[in-house]
């Protein structure tokens, strides 16, 4: 083994990677694309060597996302070591700095880099939307879950800061003042206090993380509210006999409500026996069977069972004791004030709502990412991007495939503004997978819904009919092996706020769409 062998590289860099090699491709691929919004983010003239192309910048970043690698780090060192990337960087090694500055200055040029790409692989015949199926996933933040605080906390560093700031500040202006004087300059107020930068910004991150507490709070209080109001709308109405839909809400006035239910019951059961016992004195003969007896009649007995557990709440609450010490219900996050504590079948992650639309051939339409763990305020936003990506892939090629023709969604959608909104046609699940099989396996049916059937009534007879079962059951095999693929590129964002997870999750989206064009070209 003669490890101080001299090797002889070949003198031409095509010449070091075979051809179908995905390096090529993404150079291709970019050399296609408008890169004028990453052009307006280029340094020119000023003191220092000049910036590096756009291009090229921008053609390593997409590998290294296609490759996993988000390190601005690791990508410097990997163009000293991986021939792939001293191929896209043509030998002319950037700085992890100059890599992270134009990731970071080219946040908005993302999405467009993004409806690029996607475009590309309509014109290359993929992105067929007949199918188009939507879901949305969980991935951590740049942030602690540890990191979150509450209100007791934010009002105790507002003072720290405050007194800080003010004796900090009037320590440099003093001192400058004292400079300027012996330097034969007025002493005035006009220069900026250099030693006041706070270059870590957590001054600044806690006030945004304070200003989204606050903001927390005025809208749990007003959904409080709104829910005292209907709770007490909901009284009023049992008290004045009149039906009431829907369970009980629980709450201060869950048992009074029970209570008002059950004697409105009772009244509704006594004028029956009423009205027969007077029509007996009268000499007439009743008709229908004669009512069972009061404590024997079903609603009645469900309605005092409905008390007895009311009872038991409120018996409960009431002995409940406070714990010594109670975590805040509303937190915010000091790393990352944008993120939120996100429920996961694992766990508690902090992090954000990532939103993905993939056609039937696994290709990404639309993605977004909000801070709401509930997925169903995202059905419609992410139904009309698909309808515009699928507007402009038609516009582009005129293939009848660019054309959604069904929307599939699981549960976690479902709700009566979702299943009405207009916009295409769509299977929403009513229930999680397993129990809508079940469903449509007992309990086939065929044909069009009964008439009068409400939204909900309709979707579920929709989906327990063969040809509607054997619709919803590509939507697992159509978005979820699409969704794992893309956390191989993005398990973690990178950057901090809820802009900048936006455009990093572009940039993924583009690395998993261009991934899937040259694996369909090979």
């Amino acid at each position: 083994m003669l490890r101080d062998q001299v090797f002889l590289l070949p003198p031409d860099m095509r010449d070091w990677l075979p051809d179908d090699h995905l390096v090529w491709f993404v150079l291709d691929v970019v050399e296609m694309l408008d890169v004028s919004a990453f052009e307006a983010c280029r340094r020119r003239g000023g003191v220092g060597a000049a910036g590096y192309d756009p291009r090229m910048v921008l053609a390593l970043l997409v590998y290294a996302y296609c490759r996993g690698v988000r390190s601005s780090r690791q990508v410097e060192r990997l163009c000293h070591t991986d021939v792939a990337f001293k191929v896209l960087c043509a030998g002319d090694i950037p700085d992890h700095a100059t890599i992270a500055r134009f990731r970071a200055g080219s946040e908005d040029a993302f999405a467009g880099l993004f409806t690029q790409v996607l475009m590309i692989a309509a014109r290359a015949g993929l992105a067929r939307f007949g199918t188009i199926a939507i879901d949305g996933t969980k991935i951590p933040a740049n942030a602690s879950i540890d990191a979150n605080r509450g209100q007791d906390w934010f009002d105790q560093q507002a003072t720290q800061i405050a007194t800080g700031i003010v004796e900090e500040a009037a320590d440099v202006d003093a001192s400058e003042n004292a400079q300027a004087c012996h330097d034969g300059g007025e002493a005035n107020g006009d220069r900026v206090p250099t030693a006041l930068a706070d270059r870590s910004g957590r001054a600044q991150r806690i006030r945004r993380a304070a200003a989204e507490l606050a903001e927390q709070q005025q809208r749990l209080k007003a959904d409080d509210e709104a829910r005292k109001m209907a709770a007490q709308a909901r009284l009023e109405a049992s008290r004045a006999g009149r039906p009431v839909r829907g369970r009980i809400p629980d709450g201060p006035l869950r048992l009074a409500e029970a209570r008002a239910h059950l004697e409105r019951e009772l009244r509704d059961h006594q004028a029956k026996l009423a009205r027969r016992a007077a029509l007996i004195a009268a000499g007439k003969k009743p008709m229908g069977a004669p009512p069972v007896p009061t404590e024997e009649h079903s609603r009645i007995i469900r309605a005092r069972r409905v008390v007895a557990a009311a009872e038991t709440a409120a018996t409960a609450a009431g002995n409940r004791q406070a714990p010594a010490k109670s975590l805040p219900k509303t937190v915010a996050n000091i790393t990352d004030p944008d993120s939120r504590v996100m429920p996961t079948r694992r766990g508690f992650l902090q992090g954000y709502n990532a939103q993905v639309a993939v056609t039937s051939d696994h290709v990404i339409a639309a993605v977004d990412v909000n801070r709401n763990p509930n997925d169903m305020g995202s059905f419609v936003p992410m139904m009309t991007a698909a309808v515009d990506a699928a507007a402009a892939a038609h516009q582009a090629t005129g293939s009848p495939d660019h054309q959604i023709g069904l929307v599939l969604a699981d549960a976690g959608y479902c709700s009566n503004s979702n299943l009405n909104a207009p916009g295409p046609d769509r299977l929403i699940a009513l229930a999680k997978s397993r129990e809508q099989a079940t469903a449509a396996l007992r309990s086939p049916t065929d044909g069009p819904p009964p008439v009068g059937a409400t939204t909900r009534e309709a979707m579920a007879h929709r989906l327990r009919t063969a040809e509607g079962a054997k619709a919803y059951k590509r939507r697992g095999a159509t978005v979820e092996p699409s969704i794992g693929t893309l956390k191989t590129i993005l398990d973690r964002f990178s950057r901090r706020g809820i802009a900048a997870a936006r455009s990093e999750l572009n940039l993924a989206a583009a690395a998993y769409n261009i991934r899937k064009i040259h694996t369909a070209a090979v």
